[in-house]
């Protein structure tokens, strides 16, 4: 995890927290009010519920988060008071934050997680005014060990973030200063030495391969969904919903280009692979094996997993040593491509994929909070938007035209030449950040104009281009039209921008 990802918590939606309606009522609708005015009747209500969620009186863990979350005045109101059962004072921020954990499941929606983890901010800095400057500093603080936790005892591939890394990826986020060095120190050693956990419930635990984060589909049915990545900590894990949709299968070779946030992928590492891969639901499958719709995926299936959610995928128009190639960057900046067996196999991906993360992509996350002086990527969630295909290509439209306009300034006020260093590096950084999303904003809008529903419909169509993909020899060769090939230049944008400088072969 390193510069950007501080900031880029991918907040997954793993479960919907199931709610008892008739408790709901019992604590709330029967007082008869509106609960939103913020009246002292709405005051004894929230404080009557928070009491029950904090007890856990005919409620779950599991259903606390929910309550706590809702973009409400009486959400609000309800959130206050149950943090008041919570005195920090005195206690560092990973204890607190155990302590909180230790009396509910941090699950639920996207924007409900982030409204928590921001109460326990404000309650923090309430009960310790002087240890950190301000409530954002605390929130900038909290996320960044959520981060940490997954990055140090999740499953992802790759070096761990070290104390170094840390303390330097929070530079200029305490209101424009830096932490105390002996504070990021001793939390760091802290997340690494226990990871950080919340509290499930005792049926959950009960639950073969579950981390009590099923999620409920319409009515009584019960959607299996599992995590792709660590279960104990899902901040930025995939979901795995085994009842989605199907969009494409085939066979495809890979190669990693880059890393998360554009690091370049070792040497070791860069080889091409071929897989059967499964475009289902948001996530591309990467199997050894054909697909079959009743065999369980492996642990291995899991690992090769990628997400699509807010990727771009592209043809690889300056790679020349294989034919067929598309391109493929994540939202976490990975970059990975993938050589199918003809030109018309190639397209049909690109556009399976882009029509996936055009429509299933939720609307990202606010800027971080509070003053920076170093850009870091905004979050980009993992969840699955709540829009409809219209009021999704209108979230899309609004962010391209602030993207647009954000570029334009951007590019209005470069550094002065005389700057050398972290400055200029930092504003190329954003500059091709901002360059990438407003490209992928543009094919994600041209798409839904298009309608992407015909285009997904006709996923499984291409049946002969599936039966020569079984004995297509294609993916292992060279292309014939290079006998000799530089790094090129589409490679070289895909790496961070601080690195273009040094030449390297692509192999």
């Amino acid at each position: 995890m390193h510069n950007a990802g501080l900031q880029n918590m991918v907040l997954d939606s793993s479960a919907a927290m199931g709610s008892n309606k008739l408790q709901e009522k019992d604590a709330v609708g029967a007082l008869g009010h509106d609960l939103s005015n913020g009246n002292s009747s709405n005051l004894e209500a929230a404080r009557h519920l928070a009491k029950r969620l904090y007890h856990l009186d005919r409620f779950k863990r599991s259903d606390v988060a929910k309550h706590l979350g809702k973009n409400n005045e009486f959400s609000q109101l309800v959130a206050e008071e149950y943090l008041k059962f919570f005195d920090f004072t005195g206690m560092t921020l990973d204890f607190s934050l155990r302590s909180f954990f230790k009396a509910f499941s941090l699950i639920g929606e996207t924007q409900e997680r982030e409204r928590v983890l921001i109460h326990f901010s404000s309650r923090y800095y309430q009960c310790n005014p002087n240890t950190i400057s301000s409530k954002d500093g605390i929130h900038c603080l909290t996320c960044a060990l959520m981060l940490l936790n997954t990055d140090l005892h999740g499953h992802n591939i790759g070096k761990k973030m070290t104390c170094q890394e840390f303390i330097a990826n929070l530079q200029g986020m305490n209101d424009g200063k830096d932490f105390q060095k002996e504070l990021l120190k001793a939390l760091y050693n802290s997340i690494k030495n226990e990871k950080l956990e919340w509290a499930v419930d005792e049926e959950e635990k009960k639950k073969p391969h579950s981390d009590g984060t099923d999620e409920k589909d319409n009515g009584n049915q019960t959607k299996a969904v599992s995590r792709i990545g660590n279960s104990n900590n899902p901040f930025l894990d995939i979901p795995h919903d085994p009842n989605a949709a199907v969009y494409k299968t085939g066979f495809l070779a890979r190669k990693i280009h880059a890393d998360m946030d554009g690091k370049k992928t070792p040497w070791g590492k860069r080889g091409w692979k071929t897989f059967y891969a499964v475009l289902k639901g948001t996530v591309l499958y990467l199997q050894k094996d054909e697909y079959k719709p009743e065999k369980a995926l492996s642990e291995e299936d899991l690992k090769n997993a990628v997400s699509v959610h807010h990727a771009l995928a592209s043809k690889a128009t300056d790679y020349e040593k294989k034919p067929n190639v598309l391109k493929l960057k994540t939202a976490d900046w990975s970059v990975l491509l993938f050589q199918a067996q003809s030109q018309e196999e190639m397209q049909t991906w690109i556009n399976k994929i882009n029509c996936v993360a055009a429509v299933f992509s939720a609307p990202p996350f606010p800027a971080a909070i509070g003053s920076q002086k170093k850009f870091s990527r905004p979050p980009l969630p993992a969840t699955t938007t709540k829009l409809s295909q219209d009021e999704q290509l209108k979230s899309h439209e609004a962010k391209l035209k602030q993207i647009s306009t954000e570029l334009a300034e951007h590019r209005s006020y470069p550094p002065d030449k005389k700057l050398k260093g972290k400055e200029v590096d930092d504003y190329k950084l954003k500059d091709h950040y901002l360059e990438f999303e407003k490209n992928r904003y543009e094919i994600y809008i041209g798409l839904l104009k298009e309608g992407v529903k015909e285009l997904l419909s006709g996923g499984e169509n291409d049946a002969s281009g599936l039966k020569k993909s079984h004995s297509s020899t294609s993916l292992n060769q060279e292309s014939p039209v290079s006998a000799k090939v530089k790094r090129n230049v589409s490679e070289r944008k895909d790496y961070r921008p601080e690195t273009p400088s040094i030449k390297q072969k692509v192999t």
